[in-house]
């Protein structure tokens, strides 16, 4: 698999680099915001690590481009800064998992296998068949990781899919939210944000610019697909 790596600091990009070339995979390093635009725009990656300190731009407004892009590659955001403030705006902005900086090599590791995992299988997940969802006229396969509406292909994140994925599963069923954020984030309780809505509203905008409305905000309850 190839990694895309967006980190100005030398010697922790070099770090990186040998590790994962350990580990089997096949690394490519930007050194600043618009290379690192570039590179993701034209190559296919399984994994994009992002620095928020970038000369360039902030990691922030990289990954917020991107996913207004359609990019839904995966992006664990690596960083010095530690605030509760910064963690929220990188998560809100799209990535899917923050990783503060030092960090040891085998935690960054794990990260990637647990957010691989949720992409994979969120939990509770019941595969049957060639494991193929469809919801009237959604169809989500997860072998491609591909969903369309009436057979236009929707762009979602990995986190929009997983959420998308966990309503498809249980259609018609009030779906709490702890209960997303226990299958997508992998949290219990998140009291400081409103993560679970900012994604349920992107992920209604755009299903509903190609059909009718099939998510509904059942109010202090949860969310529910409808067919």
């Amino acid at each position: 698999m190839k990694i895309l790596i967006i980190e100005d600091e030398v010697e922790l990009a070099g770090t990186l680099h040998r590790g994962l070339t350990q580990e089997g995979y096949k690394v490519t390093l930007a050194t600043d915001g618009a290379m690192g635009l570039e590179l993701a725009g034209s190559v296919r990656f399984a994994f994009i690590l992002l620095d928020v300190n970038l000369p360039d731009m902030s990691g922030f407004e990289v990954c917020a481009r991107l996913r207004e892009a359609g990019q839904s590659t995966p992006i664990i955001m690596v960083t010095a800064r530690d605030e509760v403030a910064d963690r929220i705006r990188g998560l809100k902005g799209g990535a899917d998992d923050y990783l503060p900086k030092p960090f040891a090599f085998e935690e960054l590791l794990a990260r990637m296998d647990a957010v691989k995992r949720r992409i994979e299988r969120p939990a509770g997940a019941a595969v049957q068949g060639n494991g193929t969802l469809s919801v009237g006229d959604l169809h989500f396969d997860p072998r491609t990781m591909t969903l369309t509406r009436n057979g236009t292909p929707v762009q979602l994140t990995v986190k929009e899919m997983g959420v998308l994925r966990l309503l498809m599963e249980s259609p018609g069923k009030v779906i709490s939210r702890t209960e997303i954020l226990r299958a997508v984030w992998a949290i219990e309780d998140d009291p400081l944000t409103n993560i679970v809505e900012v994604y349920l509203s992107r992920l209604r905008r755009k299903l509903h610019a190609l059909g009718p409305p099939v998510i509904e905000n059942v109010r202090g309850f949860g969310y529910r697909l409808t067919a």
